[in-house]
């Protein structure tokens, strides 16, 4: 069983991706998990590391270079990113998923998260981030990030809270493999 789980910043995705990974008993890589990672290491603010990546492609390809590689040599996985349904397009038997929500309620659980700003900052912050990603991602990978044709499974994370969005993944995900 191969996931990936995908969605903007605020989603859900990785509230999610540990709802299914420990449910499923599955292996959990987060590339946002890392790139946060890489960042803090940096001393840099995750704007500062993205402009950073902006100018220097090696940071996100090898980033992405990663997800191919995990998502194709385990059986056993869920690989949670923006673009892991694409590092993950051409691979068989893969569950693809986008979890989305409105911009304002992401950027409210984006504060609740971080802590550190006000509302009007942190949206300003999130849409430059999206805007920064979303070039980045065409740049490198001809990927349009607003298409979401590649995904099996796309949910707002707004109308259902997380455990719902479980229940409703374990339905789709038992009827393609049978529960475990």
């Amino acid at each position: 069983m191969r996931i990936t789980v995908s969605g903007l910043p605020g989603s859900g995705t990785t509230t999610v991706s540990k709802l299914l990974a420990e449910y499923y008993e599955l292996e959990l890589t987060s590339s946002g998990e890392i790139f946060r990672r890489i960042a803090k290491e940096k001393g840099m603010s995750l704007a500062e590391f993205g402009a950073m990546a902006e100018k220097d492609p090696s940071i996100d390809l090898a980033i992405d270079k990663n997800q191919r590689a995990v998502i194709n040599s385990h059986e056993k996985l869920i690989l949670e990113s923006r673009l892991a349904g694409h590092m993950a397009k051409d691979v068989p038997n893969v569950l693809k998923i986008w979890i989305k929500a409105p911009l304002p309620v992401r950027v409210k659980r984006i504060l609740r998260r971080e802590k550190s700003i006000s509302f009007e900052e942190e949206l300003e912050r999130t849409i430059q981030r999206e805007k920064s990603e979303a070039l980045r991602y065409m740049n490198y990978y001809n990927i349009d990030i607003s298409d979401l044709s590649i995904y099996d499974i796309v949910i707002d994370s707004d109308r259902w809270n997380q455990y719902q969005i479980l229940d409703i993944l374990r339905v789709a995900i038992d009827s393609l493999v049978g529960p475990e």
